[in-house]
């Protein structure tokens, strides 16, 4: 018997509550996708869902009589979080599908097991584990977490069709669980169905790729997914840019102990072009500062490996060192990457790496003269003293920043004088 009764996570006391609550007169409750499949997977659990043969409005009036907090999250599609010492835990009444049209579907409740799992995408995600641990699995998910085999259930075909964003959803699995190739009818039916990802909100979009972006390693799912042609449905920015980078920039992460950031790998598979990038901004919808991450990556110069550290030093103050760093990340990981081939890119990656590190430890200088001393200088409010002021901060710029406040209002006075 497969067991995760000796899971940690299992013995929480607001779990055991909900387990208490709703395995009494005659109904059951039992944990459900996620948390089991890492638990086989040996991976952390975060989120435990729940699903229960009682009707949502039974498990809110139980839960009510019991002192427990019951919220609606989703009661049309049987859902009620109960929240117990802060927890929040979704409990979900069995279902199946009576309609589909690709986006949404229409369910009706019901106590069977076996139906409820057949309704689910793949086998990993629709193993089930009671009150004592015992896992329950109707649809063949248990050999597929041995073998890592991301599957849909049943028919690939028919589960795609049922819900479009789950083309998206088996490259995101894949490649978070997945080895090996991905399976093969899976992968067809995903092809097939490309063309219907565009009837999907540009936000569920969005979040299945970001998801993905925030995989171990998104490269295998990303390769599949041009093979397929689905990358180019969602991103066609990469078509002509291609997803090469992505190993090298994974291979970095690990050796300089980066956090994996979903917006960084995004810039290695896609041009640094504002406007094609304000575009796909806006097209997927992308949150502002999402948006602005982008924006700064494709403003900001490429940094070439023999830029002097006073160079870096004004181009950083000009452009900004959220972009620059980007930059300098993607380029040391390429630099790094094609090392292992060609010893001549050792120098060219360390000074890479010389070059990021100060970018990181980078603080902006503060121009030492404002306005004020521009209109005390004599000069009439009015677009005058934008002038002056650039002309005065390039002068400190070029100069590495080592011109003080009196020397600059120095060279203000003998201008006005001149001039």
């Amino acid at each position: 018997m497969t067991s995760i009764a000796a899971e940690p996570w299992f013995h929480a006391p607001s779990l055991s509550r909900v387990f208490e609550l709703l395995n009494a007169d005659g109904g059951e409750v039992r944990v459900v996708g996620g948390a089991v499949r890492n638990s086989l997977l040996g991976l952390p659990v975060g989120d435990v869902d729940l699903a229960t043969t009682w009707h949502p409005q039974d498990v809110a009036a139980r839960a009510e009589s019991a002192g427990i907090k019951a919220v609606p999250t989703g009661i049309e599609h049987g859902t009620v979080t109960l929240v117990i010492d802060g927890i929040p835990h979704e409990v979900t009444t069995l279902r199946r599908d009576v309609a589909t049209d690709g986006r949404r579907a229409e369910v009706a409740f019901g106590t069977d097991w076996k139906a409820d799992a057949e309704r689910r995408d793949f086998t990993i995600n629709a193993l089930y584990a009671d009150a004592g641990g015992e896992i329950f699995d109707y649809v063949g998910g248990l050999p597929d977490i041995e073998s890592r085999t991301l599957r849909f259930i049943g028919s690939a075909a028919e589960r795609v069709a049922e819900d479009y964003l789950r083309i998206l959803r088996f490259f995101r699995f894949f490649a978070h669980y997945g080895q090996g190739r991905p399976d093969a009818e899976g992968l067809r039916a995903c092809a097939q169905a490309r063309a219907k990802l565009a009837t999907l909100s540009a936000e569920r979009v969005w979040g299945e790729m970001k998801k993905l972006l925030a995989a171990e390693d998104p490269g295998r799912a990303l390769l599949w997914m041009r093979q397929a042609g689905v990358l180019g449905e969602v991103l066609p920015e990469t078509e002509k840019w291609g997803i090469d980078a992505v190993p090298g920039l994974i291979a970095a992460e690990k050796i300089f102990a980066w956090s994996p950031e979903p917006l960084l790998r995004l810039a290695a598979i896609v041009p640094p072009d504002v406007s094609r990038l304000e575009a796909m901004a806006a097209r997927l919808r992308l949150s502002k500062a999402e948006a602005a991450f982008l924006a700064r990556f494709a403003e900001a110069p490429a940094i070439a490996a023999t830029l002097a550290d006073a160079a870096l030093d004004r181009e950083l103050y000009r452009k900004g060192a959220e972009g620059i760093i980007v930059r300098l990340k993607l380029s040391l990981a390429s630099a790094r990457r094609k090392s292992e081939t060609d010893p001549a890119f050792l120098a060219e990656t360390a000074a890479f790496q010389r070059l990021l590190a100060r970018a990181e430890k980078w603080q902006r200088p503060v121009f030492p003269v404002s306005g004020a001393d521009v209109l005390k200088a004599g000069v009439p409010a009015g677009p005058k003293i934008g002038e002056l002021l650039a002309e005065l901060e390039n002068f400190w710029i070029e100069r590495n920043f080592n011109v003080d406040r009196a020397t600059l209002v120095a060279r203000l006075e003998a201008q006005l004088r001149s001039g």
